[in-house]
């Protein structure tokens, strides 16, 4: 195996002289899962909280939009009624 550099000088035959042998040169030997990616993580714990809080929001408004009464009008008042009603070409009652 004469060109190729070996990880190791001994004559022992390890995973890096295996992949030589096949006559690949340019070999990325992956290592072993080390657990969980920390930033994969707090992305999941984020995006857990997030979607928590808007399932949370989305019940209580289907809860209330049940619930509650509905809002009232607010009143007009009579200075804009009459306002309106001139307008309109209609006279107001009294004048």
């Amino acid at each position: 195996m004469e060109g190729y550099a070996s990880s190791s000088s001994s004559s022992s035959f390890d995973l890096f002289d295996a992949f030589v042998f096949l006559g690949s040169g340019n070999v990325i030997i992956e290592e072993g899962k080390k657990g969980l990616n920390p930033g994969m993580v707090v992305l999941l714990v984020v995006g857990g909280v997030l979607l928590l809080f808007l399932a949370g929001n989305y019940a209580l408004y289907t809860y209330a939009k049940k619930t509650l009464p509905s809002r009232k009008k607010k009143p007009v008042s009579k200075k804009k009624l009459k306002r309106e009603r001139l307008k309109q070409g209609v006279s107001a009652p009294g004048e």
